[in-house]
């Protein structure tokens, strides 16, 4: 009854014609009533947020900008189905995969966070998370099953009726993720799957736009304004809107590769690994920015390494920005000994002999090569890119900043102009490992 009760009232607020109407009907209701209109979505969402009209569906996705919705969008979905009177004919009871990137973002995001399960609904209605089992339980015995992609073999065994996928573009394992969860949807007379994701190029997301039988909304991150911190559109907004970058993060824009690019999201794709083999050497990459503030270039910071195979693996980006000196140099220190590298390798074109310096600062007995950039960030780059093309790097993960940086990579630069901090740490790392005799030597400075 409550439900109904929720829906007129909804009825009624929409047939207020002003304000003062308004204030005057809600100054009758009860605390009940109240908290009723607060959590009733439709009356809230945007057209973008809600599921479609059409009942034969199966596949909905949900591309949006950062901070755009879709994370609601997918919550409010899922309760919906939960809660819905129509729920036996998904299953009795009806059993809901909750799939992220890993267990840690599925419980922080999709079932905890600010926008999460356990947020949208009302005190009466919330179900328990069990956490030691993953498992979501609602009162009326409707099950949410927590599940990470970075194990698609997990999803053996279980049968669903229906699935919140949630950015399926970071997954680390997408299409096999995907199979796997197709093979258990089975249950229900209408198994149904949602997808909320930021855009990006990639195998699984092309075949689900290309997928006639798919349903998709799409919602800006400007649309969502009135619900974002002010300054969030100052930073970032009017930093990155227009660019590359913020096309795909703010619009959702699906971006290809660029034409005149050195790398190709495919070929990164193909070579990508779980984990490296045993390394032979690690080097830590470092590409300082001239200045030190939030709008300064970031540093660069990329770890690689070189196997018995003699391919090269990325092992981490842990770029940063607006840090002095001493900030960089404590994280490229710390990168350092956590993945015990044999040495850091540190551009010294914009500060000399004072960067090699601050970094003996934070730890003096840090093997330190200094290089000096003398030719072109595109001449330098083609033999890398050489490198990627013949499958001797691979990257162990999603390095998704990174990613994109190689990828906007053009002769005349990145898209929006930026400087390419990570893609500057990357060369001089894989220069150092693969194309420099003992890894060490003084022809870095020549490049």
């Amino acid at each position: 009854m409550q439900r109904v009760s929720e829906t007129r009232l909804s009825a009624a607020l929409r047939n207020l014609e002003s304000e003062g109407e308004l204030e005057a009907f809600l100054s009758t209701l009860d605390a009940a009533s109240l908290e009723r209109i607060i959590f009733d979505w439709p009356l809230w969402a945007r057209s973008a947020q809600l599921p479609p009209d059409d009942i034969d569906w199966t596949t909905w996705l949900i591309l949006g900008g950062r901070g755009a919705g879709k994370t609601r969008a997918g919550a409010e979905w899922v309760r919906n189905l939960a809660l819905d009177d129509a729920a036996p004919e998904y299953g009795p009871p009806a059993r809901i995969a909750l799939i992220g990137r890993t267990l840690d973002e599925v419980r922080n995001i999709m079932i905890e966070g600010s926008a999460g399960i356990l947020a949208v609904h009302p005190e009466y209605e919330r179900p328990e998370f069990v956490a030691s089992r993953g498992q979501l339980v609602w009162t009326n015995g409707v099950i949410g099953e927590a599940l990470s992609a970075e194990t698609p073999e997990s999803l053996r065994g279980h049968q669903f009726s229906a699935a919140w996928c949630d950015e399926v573009c970071k997954w680390r394992h997408p299409r096999q993720t995907w199979d796997m969860l197709q093979f258990a949807l089975r249950t229900g007379r209408r198994p149904r799957q949602v997808v909320t994701t930021t855009p990006r190029p990639m195998e699984l997301l092309k075949s689900l736009l290309e997928d006639p039988d798919v349903v998709i909304s799409r919602m800006a991150t400007s649309e969502n304004r009135e619900n974002l911190s002010p300054a969030f559109f100052t930073a970032i907004i009017d930093r990155y809107q227009g660019t590359r970058l913020g096309r795909q993060e703010l619009d959702a824009d699906l971006l290809e590769d660029r034409e005149d690019g050195l790398w190709s999201r495919e070929a990164i794709d193909i070579g990508r690994v779980d984990r490296p083999p045993d390394l032979s050497r690690i080097v830590v990459a470092v590409d300082p920015p001239v200045t030190a503030h939030a709008k300064s270039d970031a540093c660069g910071i990329i770890a690689a390494g070189k196997g018995q195979d003699k391919r090269a693996y990325i092992l981490a980006d842990a770029t940063c920005q607006g840090l002095t000196p001493i900030g960089w140099a404590t994280k490229a220190v710390a990168l350092y000994n956590r993945l015990q590298a044999d040495r850091i390798v540190v551009e010294v074109n914009q500060g000399g002999d004072m960067v090699e310096a601050v970094i003996r600062q934070i730890d003096e007995t840090v093997p330190v090569t200094p290089v000096r950039a003398t030719r072109s960030k595109w001449t330098r780059a083609e033999p890398i890119a050489a490198l990627y093309e013949r499958g001797l790097v691979a990257h162990t993960g999603i390095y998704p900043e990174l990613e994109d940086e190689l990828c906007d990579f053009g002769p005349d630069g990145l898209t929006g102009g930026h400087s390419p901090d990570r893609l500057d740490a990357l060369v001089w790392a894989l220069t150092n490992l693969m194309l420099t005799p003992l890894g060490n030597g003084p022809q870095l400075r020549t490049i």
